[in-house]
């Protein structure tokens, strides 16, 4: 797979958790933080985004606010408005709207969700993203992730329709997706970061060795191999990659083989040697000792603890 889709699929855990809120003013919910990443999509009105130590958002028709940290923040029909407190667990996928004000002019009509992390071994591509991602509307940006939240929004009314129950977990990756690539995209270019994960993924030298990389993490790649995809000397890749990724080629591989094997040792019944030898270690001795420098635990442990 590319970087991006090995990020969400390793990064992700568990379902994903939606609902259709509408709220009518004043209305004022604070929302604590929290170990999955939330977001927000208006479908209908006007909002605001608060924080504690930042300036307050104004959301508009359209826009999808990403809270990839999982940082406390609230919503409210303005700044003014006194929160209450919303401490709800999260609730997998919920259809209709059970918060639907009885009476009254809807001020908000939102697309709420989030998205359980696996804050273990995050990637450093999220660990770059701000707290907060605001993607304004605008006409003919980004067509798929604005198709991707009206699927969402048709699919959740009430009562759900036959395959609601496959199409939705899929619908909600997408809409993870499609909006991490808003952002890297929408003005986030190397002019505006020279180092870090969005320099890296706009440099077609480091771009190319790590798209290598991620399709065959289980190949015996040196520094000289990879720079001859990345089309550069050895020297000169090295010193590229390791500006930009923030750790020596090798050193990334290694750290990604064992990413990958942590999420193999979740999600799949494969034997351990089995996963060791995917990922590019034909010694299991080795492979465990690298596991538990990683993760703390032998992967056998691991896997346990996950199930």
């Amino acid at each position: 797979m590319d970087v991006l889709s090995d990020v969400v699929s390793t990064a992700r855990t568990g379902r994903p958790h939606a609902a259709l809120v509408t709220r009518s003013a004043p209305f004022g919910r604070w929302f604590p933080a929290s170990q999955a990443a939330g977001f927000h999509v208006v479908l209908q009105g006007t909002c605001w985004l608060l924080q504690t130590e930042a300036e307050p958002v104004a959301l508009g028709q359209g826009d999808v606010a990403f809270l990839p940290r999982g940082s406390a923040h609230g919503l409210a029909d303005v700044p003014s408005t006194p929160m209450s407190d919303s401490s709800a667990p999260l609730s997998g996928i919920r259809y209709g709207d059970a918060e639907r004000p009885a009476a009254g002019q809807p001020t908000a009509v939102m697309l709420c969700g989030a998205y359980l992390l696996d804050r273990s071994g995050p990637h450093p591509l999220l660990g770059d993203l701000p707290e907060v991602i605001h993607l304004p509307a605008r006409v003919g940006r980004h067509p798929e992730l604005r198709a991707a939240v009206d699927l969402l929004g048709t699919e959740l009314q009430r009562p759900p329709r036959p395959g609601a129950d496959a199409a939705l977990p899929t619908l909600l990756d997408l809409l993870l997706l499609y909006l991490l690539r808003a952002w890297f995209s929408d003005g986030h270019s190397c002019d505006d970061s020279r180092t870090g994960w969005v320099a890296a993924l706009h440099d077609p030298s480091v771009a190319a060795a790590l798209r290598a990389i991620h399709a065959d993490p289980g190949r015996g790649w040196t520094v000289e191999e990879l720079g001859r995809q990345a089309r550069l000397s050895r020297a000169a890749f090295a010193r590229r990659f390791t500006q930009l990724v923030g750790r020596p080629p090798l050193t990334y591989l290694t750290w990604w083989r064992l990413t990958t094997a942590a999420r193999l040792l979740r999600t799949c019944d494969a034997p351990v040697n089995t996963i060791a030898q995917q990922v590019g270690y034909t010694s299991p001795y080795a492979f465990t000792h690298a596991f538990k420098r990683q993760y703390g635990m032998p992967p056998g442990a691991y896997r346990s603890g996950a199930c």
